[in-house]
This record gives C-alpha cells, sequence and structure tokens, in this order.
C-alpha cells in the first residue's frame, strides 16, 4: 500500500490579508480626511474666501 500523499498547505494568504488591510485601512484615512476637509469647508468657507479675497486684493495695490 503507497503512502498518501500529504496534505496542500494552508495559509499562504496570510500576506495578501495583510496587503488588503493595509490598502483598506489607508482608503479608510483618505475618506476620514476628505470629510474633515469637506466639513471644514463648508462651516468656514466664507471666511476662507474672504481671506483670499483680501490677499488678492493687497497683492494688486499699488504699494506706497
Amino acid at each position: 500500500m503507497p503512502a498518501a500523499a500529504p496534505p496542500p498547505a494552508q495559509g499562504g494568504g496570510g500576506a495578501g490579508l495583510a496587503i488588503g488591510l493595509g490598502v483598506g485601512l489607508f482608503v479608510l484615512v483618505i475618506v476620514m480626511v476628505v470629510v474633515i476637509v469637506l466639513v471644514v469647508l463648508g462651516t468656514m468657507g466664507d471666511q476662507i474666501a474672504n481671506i483670499f479675497s483680501n490677499v488678492a486684493a493687497a497683492l494688486s495695490s499699488p504699494s506706497p
């Protein structure tokens, strides 16, 4: 009676799982940053536009 072949290796997906989790975490961080930026721009948009307007006016005015 011949010897039975060893079972196939299980657990070769550890590297793929780690890469998938890393990419997922990166995407989650990017989405959170986008949400925070949108909230800040939504609440302070007029003030930021006023700052840019003042800077543009100061740059275009002649210096004394």
